[in-house]
C-alpha cells in the first residue's frame, strides 16, 4: 500500500513520501499563482481552482490568500464563498455542501498526530518524521462557519447549521442548530 492510500485510509503515513511531495508542491504553484492573480481575472481564478480542487460547483467564490496541502481532496459544493486566509489541511477528504459560507481564518483539520512525542516522532536513517493519520471532514449544505472557527478532524456538521465565530468543533453537529464556543456545542434549534 502506497503512503498516499495509506494517508486516505485513515493509516498512519509518512508524508514526506515522494509521491505525496510531488503532489503538495503543485498544489503550491497553483496556489502561489492563485494568490498573487488580480481579482478582476474571474476565469483564471476560476480555472487555477478548478485545477486544485476534486470538485468545484458553480459560482464558487474562494478569497485569496487560499492555503491547502493537496487541494485534490476537497470538493465544494454550488453558490459556496470561501473568505480570505482560510486554511484547509486536506490530507484526507474535505467535503463542503452547497450554498456554503466559510468566514475569514477558518482553518479545517483532517490530519492527527500521536499525543505522546516517543510515538509521533519516528526517527530512521532517512531522518526524521512525524507519524501521521487522517479523518475526513463533511460540512453540509447551507452551513455558515463564522470567522476564526477551527474543525477538528473526523467532524461532520450537519446541513442548515450556523457555528459561531470563534468556535472549535471537536465534535459533530447534527442539522438545523447553532452551535459555538470551545469546545463547541448546540446552543438551539434553528
Amino acid at each position: 500500500m502506497t503512503e498516499k492510500e495509506k494517508m486516505l485510509n485513515g493509516e498512519p503515513y509518512n508524508s514526506r513520501d515522494p509521491e505525496l511531495l510531488k503532489q503538495y508542491h503543485k498544489a503550491r504553484a497553483i496556489l502561489k499563482a492563485y494568490n498573487n492573480l488580480d481579482s478582476t481575472e474571474l476565469q483564471e481564478r476560476s480555472n487555477l481552482l478548478k485545477s486544485l480542487f476534486e470538485k468545484m460547483g458553480n459560482a464558487v467564490w474562494v478569497e485569496a490568500p487560499f492555503f491547502c496541502d493537496y487541494g485534490e481532496h476537497i470538493s465544494i459544493g454550488e453558490n459556496t464563498f470561501i473568505n480570505a486566509n482560510c486554511i484547509f489541511i486536506d490530507d484526507n477528504k474535505i467535503n463542503i455542501g452547497a450554498n456554503g459560507l466559510i468566514g475569514p481564518h477558518v482553518q479545517i483539520y483532517t490530519a492527527e498526530h500521536p499525543l505522546k512525542a516517543s510515538e509521533r516522532i519516528i526517527k530512521s536513517e532517512e531522518g526524521t518524521h512525524y507519524l501521521t493519520s487522517t479523518k475526513p471532514v463533511k460540512i453540509g449544505r447551507n452551513v455558515w462557519i463564522g470567522g476564526n472557527s477551527v474543525i477538528f478532524p473526523g467532524v461532520t456538521i450537519g446541513d442548515n447549521v450556523t457555528i459561531g465565530a470563534g468556535s472549535i468543533v471537536t465534535k459533530d453537529i447534527p442539522d438545523n442548530v447553532l452551535a459555538f464556543g470551545n469546545p463547541c456545542k448546540v446552543q438551539k434549534q434553528l
